[in-house]
């Protein structure tokens, strides 16, 4: 059984007619003769009888049309709405995103790919940590995301969007408070409120302070920025983060770091087969045509 031999028989039953039938469906009435014969033999019983020229459906094919009609509606429904959300012009992206690019990147680049003429195009925002968006990409529940690249799967494509400045954030009646500007050496006495496991940022954090040679006295773990100015904040510790907006909303002191270390990058990630579909990579493509642009 298969698609098509449902589609002649649903027609067939609705026209009593094999001519109109092979017109509508775009055949031969041979064809149509002959895929109902195939379809009668594996089912086990007749569909249809004749009536004069026309002819008519039995009453175990009037059965087996009430549940193959609105199947088949479905359908063409299912294959309709696809189409839609694929459409280049209007279709559906679902966009995912680390909770630090929420505030500017993510939103500049939905509202500018709007404002280039594709304002029909919808999005759909899912936000968490670098791992959480790897794992919505893999088990397609996002399209497309903006992390860390923490993870080297052979399905993703990782596109470098952005650089993360790093600094030190101290209480604000910290001894460290009267700095603009340090060297993390300078910071290793004092307890760390440090980024945990599930935060992509970790592994670039352990790079560098490996990097450095430094022993943080790390006296809390936690996973989001927030959090972690919050503790910063309440004298819990010290932290390094990124050089984020909210900052400035806690009272901690944000001090620039002296040493080199390496770029923090953000990447755009994609899986390689959904590249496919045309409303995705027209937004992949618009994302890294607008690389250079200053959007934070």
């Amino acid at each position: 059984m298969n698609l098509r031999q449902l589609e002649f028989f649903v027609i067939l039953a609705q026209t009593e007619h094999m001519t109109q039938a092979a017109k509508k469906t775009n055949t031969s009435q041979p064809n149509i003769s002959h895929a109902m014969t195939m379809l009668e033999q594996e089912i086990g019983v007749t569909l249809f009888e004749k009536k004069g020229r026309n002819i008519q459906l039995t009453r175990h094919g009037r059965i087996f049309y009430e549940y193959v009609a609105p199947a088949l509606a479905r359908i063409e429904k299912g294959q309709k709405k696809l189409q839609e959300m694929i459409d280049p012009n209007s279709g559906e992206i679902q966009f995912g995103f680390i909770f630090t690019m929420g505030a500017k990147l993510a939103p500049r680049l939905a509202q500018s790919f709007h404002q280039q003429g594709n304002d029909k195009v919808s999005f759909e925002f899912q936000q968490g940590n670098s791992n959480q968006i790897i794992k919505m990409l893999l088990e397609d529940h996002i399209d497309i995301g903006i992390c860390s690249k923490v993870s080297d799967d052979p399905e993703l494509i990782y596109q470098i969007l952005t650089q993360e400045e790093m600094v030190v954030v101290v209480p604000l009646n910290h001894p460290l408070a009267r700095y603009d500007a340090i060297s993390l050496a300078e910071t290793t006495e004092y307890p760390y409120v440090y980024y945990n496991k599930q935060s992509g940022l970790r592994p670039y954090l352990d790079q560098q302070t490996r990097k450095l040679k430094l022993d943080l006295k790390i006296v809390c773990e936690l996973e989001e920025d927030h959090s972690i100015l919050g503790f910063v904040g309440e004298g819990y510790g010290i932290a390094i983060m990124p050089n984020v907006m909210s900052i400035t909303s806690f009272p901690v002191k944000k001090i620039t770091i002296k040493d080199r270390v390496d770029d923090r990058n953000i990447y755009l990630a994609v899986k390689r087969n959904n590249l496919e579909i045309p409303v995705l990579k027209k937004f992949y493509d618009f994302c890294l045509e607008n690389l250079n642009k200053k959007w934070d």
